[in-house]
């Protein structure tokens, strides 16, 4: 009998909810003053954070699958369990069915990342998402810009959007062109274009949501995916057959040879967006929540 598919996100506090305010106590007053803050406020919900309009899509998948895969959400938060319950209100108070929680009292939280069984790791904490990107787990530091709509949230549809080099395939073919030049890079990608490319660290996690996609009605859809890349022709082969020799099913692919991605993703109406290059992070998060991938050579 085949596996159930199963899906765990672990997610920081400040990813899941609006901690600004809290965060600025905490490095302006210090420690003490936090801890009063968060105290004296822990009967006052939280606002939604950047990672709420994804987190809430993904647990409403559980509704549509009983029985066939399972979402779930864990929340790591260097408060202590004293400080926390504010933030265990607001999950309460939000609706949100999250269960398992570690609160590690100002100790880097990574660890459990892995220990929890995470398909994926969210936080604002880029030291942590790199440790977890060195474990072999699928990690992003979360970025939007205030004030700015998150595209997707409006919609039922859960969007997810990726860049193509250092996320979902490896960094070799970002490696030429950082080396050699553009047109050395389209002559290798030209040249290997029936060679697959090997995976990156979101790989495992698209090859999941690959398979909750199958589990879904034809009709109604909950999940759309999509590869937006700054690669173009004669480029674009090598990823189409890298696709169809992983057997992972992406709906959308865009090649825009260089253009900015920015008001594509906003078009595209992602939940979320995945990208390695901290410009193209910059860009993007004007328009969608961006999560950076600290990985490959773009980040050495």
């Amino acid at each position: 009998m085949p596996e159930t598919p199963r899906l765990v996100i672990a997610i920081s506090s400040r990813a899941l909810f609006d901690l600004s305010e809290s965060h600025r106590i905490f490095t302006e007053q210090g420690i003490d003053a936090y801890c009063q803050y968060q105290i004296e406020n822990e009967d006052n919900p939280l606002e939604p954070g950047v990672a709420f309009p994804l987190v809430k899509k993904l647990l409403s998948l559980n509704k549509l699958l009983i029985g066939k895969a399972s979402v779930e959400v864990i929340l790591l938060s260097r408060n202590s369990a004293d400080t926390g319950l504010r933030v265990f209100n607001s999950i309460e108070h939000h609706g949100l069915s999250i269960t398992r929680a570690a609160f590690t009292g100002g100790r880097n939280p990574f660890g459990y990342v892995s220990a929890m069984g995470a398909n994926l790791f969210l936080s604002a904490d880029s030291e942590d998402v790199s440790n977890a990107l060195n474990a072999g787990i699928a990690a992003a530091t979360l970025w939007h810009k205030n004030g700015n709509k998150r595209a997707g949230e409006d919609k039922e549809q859960l969007r997810i959007a990726f860049d193509g080099d250092a996320v979902i395939f490896s960094d070799e073919a970002e490696k030429v062109y950082r080396q050699s030049g553009l047109e050395a890079f389209e002559k290798t990608e030209r040249d290997a274009a029936r060679q697959p490319l090997s995976g990156g660290p979101f790989k495992a996690f698209l090859s999941i949501l690959h398979q909750f996609q199958a589990l879904m009605p034809v009709e109604k859809p909950l999940i759309r995916t999509a590869l937006i890349t700054a690669r173009g022709a004669p480029a674009h082969e090598r990823v189409i057959r890298t696709l169809r020799a992983w057997d992972i099913r992406i709906d959308e692919v865009i090649f825009l040879a260089g253009m900015d991605k920015g008001r594509f993703l906003q078009a595209f109406g992602a939940d979320i967006f995945f990208d390695d290059q901290q410009g193209h992070c910059e860009s993007a998060s004007r328009h969608v929540p961006t999560g950076h991938v600290p990985h490959g050579v773009a980040n050495s």
